[in-house]
């Protein structure tokens, strides 16, 4: 039986693991074509083999996202490739690398945060937009995270950057709903990722005081994050623009 986004042409950034990988896989799943972008080749090789090994299709682009003529070959050869593009998940994103406040917070690495997860996200979009303008409609959902709605006492270019791609869908959104193309977002909880795993201070005490901030009382997988994707992607959510989409066991509901 075909899926639902079979002839799609989808786009995911951040695909060589984590979320990004996930949502690949579920995209592949529902029929789509894949063009998957990430700086970490190995991995992103790996995600394309996952989905040709079963009969999928996809493509691999090592990609800075926050360097715009990366991102415009990106889009070129996506397009290019495959033809078109209906959908782009947004996701490549890095963690803040240390746990300080404003005043102890390093300047370079609140550039690099901010270049990968705002600028990046926002650079995507404005070479998706004309692709899919001329095509008459597309899906964009970008990932941005509970702590896009949340805040804390550290971490503030994370922090900056994730509530900046909350502010970004929601004007993408207003501007180019007219023109049939919807843009939402995820805000993840804490997901067992290798970012996340992979954190200095991911040791089992911190692993079980993140559990305890779930009211659902564990952390959240990719795939959980990968089917809210596709379905803000798919046309079961054609009037759905502009939405924030929280996936996170209740974090900010309390």
């Amino acid at each position: 039986m075909p899926g639902p986004l079979d002839g799609k042409v989808a786009l995911v950034t951040g695909g060589a693991s984590g979320i990004g990988r996930a949502t690949t896989l579920t995209f592949a799943r529902e029929g789509a074509k894949l063009v998957i972008a990430d700086m970490n080749e190995e991995g992103g090789q790996q995600t394309v083999h996952m989905i040709t090994e079963k009969g999928g299709d996809a493509i691999f682009v090592q990609t800075d996202v926050s360097k715009a003529i990366e991102v415009q070959a990106l889009i070129s050869q996506a397009v290019t490739t495959c033809g078109r593009l209906d959908c782009a998940h947004n996701n490549a994103g890095v963690s803040s690398p240390i746990r300080a406040s404003i005043a102890d917070y390093p300047e370079e690495d609140w550039h690099r945060v901010i270049a990968i997860n705002l600028t990046g996200v926002w650079l995507c979009m404005k070479y998706e937009m004309p692709q899919m303008l001329q095509q008459g409609g597309g899906t964009i959902v970008n990932t941005a995270s509970i702590m896009g709605l949340v805040a804390t006492g550290f971490n503030p270019a994370y922090m900056a950057s994730k509530h900046g791609v909350e502010w970004l869908k929601k004007s993408a959104a207003l501007a180019y709903a007219p023109s049939g193309i919807r843009v939402n977002a995820v805000c993840p909880g804490y997901i067992r990722t290798p970012m996340v795993e992979g954190s200095p201070s991911f040791t089992p005490q911190y692993e079980a005081e993140l559990m305890a901030r779930h009211p659902i009382g564990r952390l959240g997988t990719p795939e959980e994050i990968a089917e809210a994707v596709v379905w803000l992607c798919s046309d079961a959510a054609s009037f759905v623009t502009g939405h924030t989409m929280t996936v996170d066991g209740g974090y900010v509901a309390q």
